[in-house]
C-alpha cells in the first residue's frame, strides 16, 4: 500500500483522476472512510479520469448510480442485509465491464469478489486527507 497526503478537495479529486488511469474494466474498488472523509470527492475524480461528463453525486438513496456503464458508484450505507443487496441486484453490475466504486462495502462483504482494490481515506483535518491505495 502507498499513501498520498491531499491538502484540499481539489488535490483529492486530481489524485483520483490520475488513479482512474490505472483501472481497467471490471475493477472493483472499495472506498473506505468515515462520513465526510471525501469518498464522493474521490468518486468525482475517478469519473473525470474515465471521461464521465455527468455530475457525480452520492447515491445514498439510490444505492447505486450508473454512469454510462463505465462507472457504477455504490453507497451501501443503508443496506441492512445481503438479501436486500441481492434483491436490489447490486452484484449484477460486477461483471458488466465498468468500474465499480463501492462506499460502505462492509455492508455487502459477502457479495464481493475476492479480488477488489481498496482506497482508504482518513480525515486529518478540515482540508487534509490521507489516502491509502
Amino acid at each position: 500500500m502507498a499513501v498520498f497526503i491531499s491538502r484540499s478537495r481539489e488535490q483529492t479529486q486530481a489524485f483520483a483522476t490520475e488513479y482512474a488511469k490505472t483501472l481497467k474494466g471490471g475493477d472493483i474498488v472499495l472506498l473506505d472512510g468515515d462520513m465526510g472523509a471525501g469518498k464522493t470527492v474521490f468518486a468525482k475524480g475517478v469519473a473525470q479520469g474515465l471521461g464521465v461528463e455527468e455530475e457525480v453525486t452520492s447515491p445514498t438513496y439510490a444505492y447505486m448510480n450508473d454512469y454510462d456503464g463505465r462507472l457504477f458508484h455504490y453507497d451501501c450505507y443503508r443496506i441492512e442485509s445481503i438479501e436486500q443487496a441481492e434483491r436490489l441486484g447490486l452484484a449484477d453490475y460486477f461483471d458488466m465491464g465498468g468500474i465499480c466504486l463501492i462506499e460502505w462495502s462492509q455492508n455487502i462483504a459477502a457479495l464481493l469478489p475476492k479480488a477488489c482494490k481498496k482506497i482508504t481515506i482518513k480525515k486529518i483535518n478540515e482540508n487534509e486527507r490521507e489516502i491509502e491505495y
